[in-house]
Order: C-alpha cells, then structure tokens, then sequence
C-alpha cells in the first residue's frame, strides 16, 4: 500500500498492537489504512497520523474528555456518535495507542 509517512508509521504501530490477534484484515477506506478486526472495522490510520476509532456513542461524551475529536467525513459532514477521530499527539506512546485500539475492538457493533 501507498501511505504518507506519518500513515505508515502509525499503520506499522496498529500491526504490531494486533499481531497477537488472529483475524485482522487492512483495507483502505476512509482515506486511511483501516483495520478490521473479525470482519468489523476497528480503527483506521489516518494520512497525518489520526486515528479514527469506532466507538459506543455511550461512552462518546467520556472518550472526548480523554482527548478523542468528533470524526467528520468532510467539512461539515459529521459521522455522528459512533466514531471518532484521536489526533497524533494523544497517541505518541505505545500505551495510549493500545489503549485506543482496545476502545475501537471492543465498541465493534455485533
């Protein structure tokens, strides 16, 4: 795949967090590098290194106080509740990166 170097540096981190589990798929969409996690999007690497994190609108007011960003799919063009966007600087480490993974693998719709 074809990425920005920011993309790729965080697409090369969301595959080390997930190389434990068994069924992990990449697709593009999005704009970004998105990882399905047993046939369910999860989390997708954004081109300047955001992280797009699907999320239970329950917990959505909790998760913009731990520094996620209402996610938009172009100007104006919110994606609502179940989604948000986790700007580079909230993901510099290893464990904030895992941790909103985890929050994108367990908010997956069944």
């Amino acid at each position: 795949m074809n990425v920005d170097p920011f993309q790729e540096t965080l697409v090369q981190r969301i595959r080390a967090n997930l190389a434990s589990h068994g069924d992990v798929r990449e697709k593009r969409m999005f704009g970004g590098v998105s990882f399905m996690v047993d046939g369910q999007l999860a989390v997708a690497a954004g081109k300047d290194g955001d992280l797009l994190v699907r999320v239970d609108p329950a917990q959505y007011q909790n998760l913009l106080t731990a520094g996620g960003q209402p996610a938009c799919m172009g100007v104006g063009r919110p994606m609502g509740e179940g989604w948000m966007n986790v700007p580079p600087e909230i993901i510099v480490d290893d464990e904030s990166l895992a941790w909103w993974i985890a929050v994108g693998r367990t908010s997956r719709r069944t």
